[in-house]
């Protein structure tokens, strides 16, 4: 069992407990009363004579030593903890255009839109890298940047979560949305830097051509893992009707996988099409497959306070010479 004092040099002070004992011994006299009868004090005068009570009246210098050991600070070993910081930097576009409303995915046997997948599985592949600094960027017409590169991951779910369609206005900007995330990520002294693009259409808003981001990219040695989300086809998309129903139309399925494809290629990252959930965890898993480049190993001692062991017992039996010597104890002047 490991065992150590964060704080012992506190110990210290329990050599000064029989010398504070002493000089109150010393400087302590009975005070001298005078009663009509020894009778009225019959009982009370022998009481600090009693074996009991000598031992009892040593309850707060037990409860200031045991102070002293809390001050000090005892903790057990509770093992060995690894921290692998993997120097990966990421940012994850996202597209918010009004297509990802379509429904051509299903989780948990119910029918799902692109959006609502992509956020779930975005969630998975955050949660199974803890140690990446991860950012997010979402585009339709605009890109703007949700977070930045951050191992604050509540942050970034709590950020991911309140993504919806309809906060930028509508179009697919895929230039911009790479523009973006490589402005997030070119700072970033890291030793491998990344972009996952995730579309269900074709660039048509924007100032920056897709290909000339994807130029941008290579130059800074940043790799882009693009994906085209949706099924092959045709795809069912909600519509409101005149009187408020929910209905379906089949929309054509339109990504630019060719575009997609020369982005990947150029930046020496890959292209994948998720055309059902199945297939779009498994990119995500094949991306935290290719992307593990551990840096550095930290190991620790993980150590579980018992201060409280200590502490708790003193504060207790100070509360209990309180109560005794203002009950049994008490004496008369």
């Amino acid at each position: 069992m490991d065992f150590r004092l964060a704080h012992p040099w506190f110990l210290l002070l329990l050599l000064l407990l029989p010398v504070m004992a002493r000089l109150r011994r010393r400087r302590r006299g009975r005070p001298a009363f005078l009663y009509s009868s020894v009778n009225l004090v019959r009982g009370i005068s022998v009481v600090d004579h009693s074996p009991l009570y000598k031992v009892l009246r040593k309850i707060r210098w037990l409860a200031l030593a045991l102070l002293i050991v809390g001050l000090a600070r005892p903790q057990q070993g509770a093992g060995q903890a690894t921290v692998k910081a993997s120097g990966i930097d990421i940012v994850v576009s996202l597209d918010l255009s009004t297509s990802m409303r379509s429904e051509d995915f299903e989780l948990g046997g119910k029918r799902v839109n692109r959006l609502g997948i992509a956020k779930q599985v975005l969630r998975e592949f955050i949660d199974k890298r803890p140690n990446d600094r991860i950012g997010l960027v979402a585009f339709a017409r605009n890109a703007y940047v949700v977070a930045p590169p951050t191992l604050d991951h509540d942050f970034l779910q709590a950020n991911l979560a309140r993504l919806e369609m309809g906060l930028v206005e509508d179009g697919t900007a895929v230039g911009s949305a790479l523009s973006a995330a490589l402005n997030r990520l070119r700072t970033i002294s890291g030793k491998s830097r990344i972009v996952i693009l995730m579309t269900d259409g074709q660039n048509n808003a924007g100032k920056v051509p897709p290909l000339t981001a994807a130029e941008a990219a290579h130059a800074l040695g940043i790799k882009v893992y693009t994906i085209g989300v949706g099924t092959r086809g045709q795809a069912p998309i909600p519509v409101t009707d005149a009187f408020g129903r929910t209905r379906y139309r089949m929309m054509e399925v339109d990504i630019d996988e060719d575009t997609l494809k020369q982005i990947a290629e150029r930046t020496g990252g890959r292209y994948f099409r998720a055309d059902s959930t199945d297939t779009l965890r498994k990119i995500y898993d094949e991306i935290d497959r290719m992307e593990k480049t551990e840096a550095e190993v930290k190991e620790y001692q993980r150590y579980r306070e018992l201060m409280h062991l200590a502490v708790l017992p003193a504060l207790f039996l100070l509360l209990l010479d309180v109560i005794l010597n203002n009950t049994v104890w008490r004496r008369l002047p």
